[in-house]
């Protein structure tokens, strides 16, 4: 890969961390519309637990990896909300770009061709039947 690329992914890299290690801890912490949807109807208390109405929100359980490290938007151990949301982004993008990495040097050609089948550094014949 050329200078030229690698610069464009390590930018690509570096804005994706900064989202989300200091942009993702100003998200709304209001209920996106699924969780609106699935709260209509029931009635809650200062905790947000429900306490009567009839919505499907009361058949919620907790989840098989509710401790899970990364559970819940953060990581666990970590007393500081923002440092533990922030760190938990950081993971998840690097982990993305470390699967997506591998799997395209798996798929890449070996032999220096393209996916177009041309060989890499040779120029096209041009339609005029000139041969490089």
């Amino acid at each position: 890969m050329s200078k030229q690329h690698w610069g464009f992914v390590l930018g690509g890299l570096l804005v994706a961390l900064l989202l989300a290690g200091v942009v993702s801890n100003f998200a709304s912490s209001h209920p996106d519309g699924l969780d609106s949807s699935l709260r209509d109807g029931c009635v809650f208390d200062a905790e947000e637990n429900v306490i009567g109405g009839s919505c499907p929100a009361q058949a919620a359980r907790e989840h098989e990896l509710g401790d899970s490290p990364l559970a819940d938007y953060g990581i666990r151990g970590i007393g500081n909300d923002f440092l533990s949301t922030g760190l938990s982004g950081v993971a998840g993008v690097l982990l993305t770009f470390a699967v997506g990495g591998g799997i395209f040097r798996l798929v890449r050609p070996r032999d220096g061709r393209r996916p177009d089948g041309e060989v890499a550094g040779t120029a096209r014949a041009t339609a005029a039947g000139l041969k490089g």
